[in-house]
């Protein structure tokens, strides 16, 4: 299993990014998918969830509204797509499978939303 994020960057508050992870090692179209975030001296936290259809997700209180995530099983990927970002989202943002019972995790891509 391979996850591989990407389009972190540095954004003005109130600007937008949008995160991808690409997966491959596993049947990416029969497995939750879920993007976490730890941001400095605190513990990783759960962002969103969407099912293996796409057809409902989960938010964090915080992100709700401003964020969405969402997937495309013909290409392997999920996506953020983070609106309205705020410095508190600055962070490392994962993206995470759990393939027969083991998480796997993607090395991160960085977020920080600084003026």
């Amino acid at each position: 299993v391979q996850l591989v994020e990407s389009g972190g960057g540095l954004v003005q508050p109130g600007g937008s990014l949008r995160l991808s992870c690409a997966a491959s090692g596993f049947t990416f179209s029969g497995y939750l998918m879920r993007w976490y975030r730890q941001a400095p001296g605190l513990e990783r936290e759960l962002v969103a969830t969407i099912t293996t259809a796409g057809d409902f997700t989960y938010y964090r209180d915080s992100v709700k509204g401003r964020f969405t995530i969402s997937r495309d099983n013909g290409k392997n990927t999920v996506y953020l797509q983070m609106n309205s970002l705020k410095p508190e989202d600055t962070a490392v943002y994962y993206c995470n499978a759990r393939v027969y019972a083991m998480d796997y995790w993607g090395k991160g891509t960085l977020v920080t939303v600084s003026s």
